[in-house]
């Protein structure tokens, strides 16, 4: 059983962290704005160079973590994923897309400019249709979640995101009146979802033979390799996620100066979506009667984001500096705390359940 490690302290204060990422960018991409354009301008066709190995630091440590041989156990408890996949396929992506058009298009609009709403929007969307594939394993630890059945999750989840992610992001794109640029958003789920799932399962593979050919041939010694690889390479996946931030926020630093209300209108419908899909998700789960060791995690994936994935499509989509990767970036500030106080909520709240099935 791959079992996540404890949440430490650095991951606990992650939205400190990305806080004063966000400062840093603000600050460096005022002072130095000749050098943040050369690195924007480093790019080929959609591609940035260096916010694509960013990204692949953020996402290739959590496929590793992903271990696809307990999608055999899946039907066994079948409650739980049931209402993880409606709530992240069926429910999830359509919220989110009505709030943004909600939000951006009536209320805030005389906030905001006009012709940027669509790009709010856009950002929004990609947030709402990128399933948790990371954190998922720290919220199933907060809450002593069934460490096996939240991998199922993940795994399943990434199977059908391979396939309906780049179809279901057009879809609702195509709904708001954006031009949906087909071969870009294909190209961003190959470069970072697929190739990376790729590349983890051969090195979950190389690291399982390795124990084996160490005398360690036990499927237990075999997953404590992986764990102790994904440990290491832990701090490579957040340092790669607050170097995207600076740069995000370098990048649209002046943007941010201008209008600082904007953080705060684009966090509101954010905060509203991730509540009310916990929401839908746990009572889905307590009136199913699903035990809590399943019930907590499967409501708390339903609620988090895949935001690495966002940030990259959102900067493949429409660039480094538009209104949809400003978006998927203070997705990241939003959800940890939120999460955390969910984390809490369900911990508080664990006696509304039966202990097993």
């Amino acid at each position: 059983m791959n079992t996540p490690s404890p949440i430490g302290n650095f991951e606990r204060y992650l939205s400190l962290w990305v806080a004063l990422c966000i400062a840093a960018g603000i600050v460096l991409g005022s002072a130095l704005p000749d050098l943040f354009q050369r690195m924007a301008g480093m790019e080929y066709g959609s591609v940035n160079f260096i916010v694509a190995v960013l990204i692949w630091l953020m996402v290739y440590p959590m496929m590793v973590s992903v271990d696809f041989s307990s999608l055999k156990r899946i039907h066994e408890r079948p409650k739980g994923l049931i209402i993880t996949l409606v709530v992240n396929w069926l429910i999830k992506p359509f919220t989110m897309a009505g709030l943004g058009v909600l939000f951006f298009h009536y209320f805030f609009i005389d906030l905001i400019d006009p012709a940027n709403a669509s790009q709010y929007i856009a950002g929004l969307i990609l947030l709402g249709a990128a399933p948790c594939t990371a954190m998922v394993f720290v919220w199933s630890q907060l809450t002593r979640g069934d460490a096996t059945y939240t991998l199922a999750q993940v795994a399943l989840n990434d199977v059908i995101m391979i396939f309906a992610f780049a179809p279901l992001v057009a879809l609702l794109l195509g709904v708001t009146d954006i031009e949906v640029p087909w071969a870009t958003l294909i190209l961003s789920v190959g470069l970072y979802v697929l190739i990376p799932l790729i590349a983890g399962v051969i090195t979950r593979i190389r690291l399982s033979q390795g124990a084996a050919s160490g005398g360690k041939s036990s499927e237990e010694q075999a997953t404590m390799a992986v764990s102790r690889f994904t440990a290491r390479a832990k701090p490579l996946s957040i340092l790669g996620l607050l170097g995207t931030v600076v740069l995000l926020f370098g990048f649209q630093g002046q943007i941010i100066l201008d209008q600082p209300l904007l953080i705060a209108l684009i966090a509101v419908p954010l905060l509203i979506q991730s509540y009310g899909i916990f929401a839908i998700a746990y009572s889905a789960a307590r009136l199913w009667k699903v035990p809590f060791n399943v019930a907590a995690p499967c409501a708390l994936i339903g609620t988090s984001n895949f935001f690495e994935l966002a940030v990259a499509v959102a900067i493949g989509l429409f660039g480094l500096n538009s209104g949809a990767a400003l978006v998927t970036v203070v997705g990241v500030l939003v959800e940890v705390p939120v999460m955390l106080s969910l984390v809490y909520f369900a911990n508080r709240t664990q006696g509304w359940f039966p202990k097993s099935e």
